[in-house]
């Protein structure tokens, strides 16, 4: 999608990348790095000053001690990340349960691994039975060969933030079924309107059977950088370290003081940023309300999701790929990132767009024939 909006000239609200770079003070310390010579391999888990960071970063936001030496791991972005886990703890004929929609790596590493996906399907409506993940639907997806939870919340594509009462359906079912649960945490500081995010690791029980995945790239908007971490009990770490050996082995070494000095002295400015992420997110969606769509306001990330039955379409991807031509604008439809038919009429757009570019998309949206 992001190609045909390079081809047409259309306003590009599919892929989620900002159009901003974060802050200068951070690229600085990546140029100094740079021309300090910090060009070589950093060591394999991370150099000490960045894992230290975000084991402090875990302490002070969430009340959670991680030993930066055994239990905090660098990757080469959350994306890595979640390959080195699933590799590392998924062997063949093992079963995962992905929550769908889901991000497009997961089951492709799943399936890398030789495992089998047990998808469960995410509700966007919080007041469902049972809320929007219940414990009859993952019962359902459980056998005794299920092995790993892969969780994501704030959750991509749906702009969900799972509740403290949903994630303690989940923890108590990753209990009874004694179920390591890998965590995707990206957005863990982008959420809207006071809605809190809340680690699943922090629930009883669960600091030991939990590694948990986040990154600088959506916190700070440098995307391209490519600089995450893994935190959890030292077994799951060094796993995970296991795997990443044979991937990338190390990543950015320059990139690695940049990201510890964000964590260590910006640590105030993703909250700048999720405030008008919230501004955007209220654009968008109010825009497509206007022109006839149903969106789901979503409650953090970069991501809103609308239906587009009224307009009398029932295939997202045809949709989509129809957009361009009747309006200069390019969205993503969700069925690729579902096992089952649920997200067939459904479209994600980005707000992580500058307010001039998600005015001229909405404009598009507005003049363009979008009736089937």
């Amino acid at each position: 999608m992001s190609a045909l909006a390079a081809s047409t000239g259309a306003v590009n609200l599919g892929q989620g990348f900002p159009d901003v770079d974060g802050p200068a003070e951070i690229i600085k310390e990546a140029v100094t790095a740079l021309e300090s010579g910090r060009n070589q391999y950093a060591p394999g888990p991370g150099i000490p000053a960045l894992r230290e960071a975000v084991a402090a970063h875990q302490q002070r936001h969430y009340g959670l001690t991680f030993d930066p030496a055994r239990e905090v791991a660098v990757t080469t972005g959350a994306t890595e990340g979640i390959a080195a886990a699933i590799l590392a703890l998924v062997d063949p004929g093992d079963e995962v349960i992905l929550v769908e929609p889901y991000y497009d790596s997961y089951p492709a590493m799943v399936q890398f691994a030789g495992g089998v996906r047990r998808p469960v399907t995410l509700s966007l409506d919080e007041s469902a039975p049972g809320g929007r993940l219940p414990r009859e639907a993952l019962e359902v997806a459980a056998s005794d060969k299920t092995k790993v939870l892969l969780l994501n919340s704030p959750h991509n594509p749906t702009g969900t933030v799972l509740t403290r009462e949903e994630l303690e359906t989940v923890a108590a079912f990753a209990r009874d079924h004694d179920l390591t649960v890998v965590s995707d945490e990206v957005y863990e500081h982008l959420t809207f309107d006071g809605t809190p995010h809340i680690p699943i690791a922090t629930l009883d029980g669960m600091r030991e059977r939990t590694m948990t995945l986040s990154s600088i790239g959506k916190s700070f908007s440098f995307t391209g950088w490519k600089v995450g971490w893994a935190t959890g009990p030292e077994h799951l770490v060094q796993a995970l370290l296991g795997a990443k050996q044979w991937l990338t082995f190390t990543s950015g070494a320059p990139l690695q003081p940049a990201a510890a000095y964000a964590l260590e002295h910006l640590d105030h400015w993703p909250t700048g940023l999720a405030l008008d992420l919230q501004h955007r997110r209220d654009l968008l969606c109010d825009g497509l309300k206007r022109i006839g769509l149903d969106v789901t306001v979503p409650e953090g990330t970069y991501f809103a999701v609308s239906d587009i039955t009224d307009l009398g379409w029932s295939d997202g991807l045809e949709f989509c790929r129809a957009l361009p031509e009747r309006a200069g604008v390019v969205a993503i439809p969700l069925q690729g990132f579902y096992d089952s038919d649920a997200g067939q009429h459904l479209v994600r757009w980005t707000f992580t767009k500058q307010r001039e570019v998600i005015e001229e998309a909405l404009e598009r949206l507005a003049r363009g024939n979008l009736t089937r």
